[in-house]
């Protein structure tokens, strides 16, 4: 059995204090190398346990008691779609990020997962010989990791009631201890005090809706697109999830289901009309422009935004000169700051900006951004967005 611990080991719920505690489950010696040096030069998190199978993982789980799961989709003995549930009934708070190479099947199981439990989903590169590939693979591992487990700690300290005040200690006689140095604070950005600002709604109609989300968009878009039939039917509906490849190949499947409407990935030159979902698709910017008098998809292969391709950026700025200040944009769960730029300048255009609120979001770094920058109308939880938005295209300006 390949098993490498570090740290102490301990039972029961997540520690509040300390590094993140990393349990890498992956059949591939090279992968768990790979992540296991990419987590040992992080200050706030530690490699808790290096193994080989889901078996493996479900039965060590309650010794190695860590914070957050990197779990194989493809492994012998139980794969990661059969630990998943496993994992989750012995530690309900465990965060599970399901990683996977990109393939259709692979992309399937990972929609799958999310359903059962998983928080988030990372794919795998086909060779880590590929440089971009794998540093692209680093940056996004890391981030999920350290985002993911540092909500799960807010969960926690809200959640634990406080310590009562420890009565003195009487004097030791002899050599006393040295406390040990605390590790350094997770690099996560703490949620902002108070509630940010709103400004009123856009006095003028809406003429597209445009969504942009990351890390926990899936589930928030599958919710959303539900409550939105008679706005989709009207108007075009514009999406840029963060994804790759094959995977938003899948989303647009599970977006068609969900709201009963025509929804696909966008292809490049096609006209924009009402009645159906476009999608970003992966590893393509969508962009949108006009071809006389009609709105046209403008597919873009240029560099990454914002660390993201698709990014949410490009299709906010390039809608204001299509639509003008007849915009209205939501932002849901996600990392980072993608959309925050492009939402100002809708806002500037004189269009409207949603965001999800912190509650309802899986990380609350791209809405926290858009509100913390004052340029929302609104902040809701998940199940307000879409009333809210049917309201407003119906012709509600408050």
């Amino acid at each position: 059995m390949s098993v490498a611990f570090a740290g102490n080991l301990t039972t029961g719920t997540s520690r509040e204090t300390g590094p993140l505690r990393v349990m890498i489950v992956d059949d591939s010696v090279v992968i768990r190398g790979l992540i296991s040096r990419w987590i040992g030069a992080e200050h706030d998190m530690e490699v808790a346990a290096s193994l080989r199978t889901g078996l493996e993982a479900v039965n060590q789980l309650d010794r190695i008691n860590p914070d957050v799961a990197v779990l194989d989709i493809e492994m012998p003995e139980l794969d990661g779609l059969s630990a998943l549930p496993q994992l989750l009934a012995k530690k309900r708070d465990l965060v599970i990020i399901m990683a996977s190479t990109l393939t259709r099947r692979n992309a399937e199981i990972s929609f799958k997962a999310l359903s059962l439990g998983a928080a988030d989903y990372i794919p795998k590169p086909e060779s880590t010989r590929e440089a971009s590939a794998a540093d692209i693979f680093h940056h996004d591992l890391i981030q999920k990791i350290r985002h993911l487990g540092a909500r799960l700690r807010r969960k926690s300290a809200v959640a634990s009631p406080p310590l009562a005040p420890a009565s003195p200690a009487p004097l030791a006689r002899g050599p006393v201890a040295r406390p040990a140095t605390p590790a350094p604070a997770p690099a996560v950005p703490a949620p902002s005090s108070g509630s940010p600002s709103t400004r009123p709604f856009s006095t003028q109609a809406p003429k597209v809706l445009l969504i942009g989300s990351s890390t926990g968009g899936p589930q928030a878009l599958m919710a959303l697109v539900t409550e939105l039939g008679p706005v989709i039917d009207r108007f075009p509906v514009l999406i840029t999830q963060h994804m790759p490849p094959t995977f938003t190949t899948i989303l647009a499947e599970h977006l068609a289901r969900s709201s009963r409407r025509p929804a696909s990935e966008a292809v490049d030159g096609e006209p924009v009309k009402p009645g159906r979902i476009y999608l970003a698709p992966g590893g393509k910017h969508m962009r949108v422009a006009r071809s006389g008098a009609d709105p046209v998809i403008a597919l873009d292969d240029g560099p990454a935004v914002n660390f993201c391709k698709p990014a949410v950026d490009p299709l906010f700025t390039s809608a204001i000169d299509v639509w003008h200040g007849n915009i209205l944009s939501v932002i849901l769960t996600g990392m980072g700051s993608d959309g925050m730029r492009g939402g100002k300048d809708i806002v500037a255009a004189g269009g409207s900006v949603i965001a999800q609120d912190e509650a309802s979001s899986v990380v609350w770094g791209m809405p926290g951004a858009a509100a913390n920058a004052g340029i929302c109308a609104a902040i809701l939880p998940l199940n307000q967005i879409g009333a809210k938005v049917s309201r407003l295209f119906a012709g509600d300006r408050s």
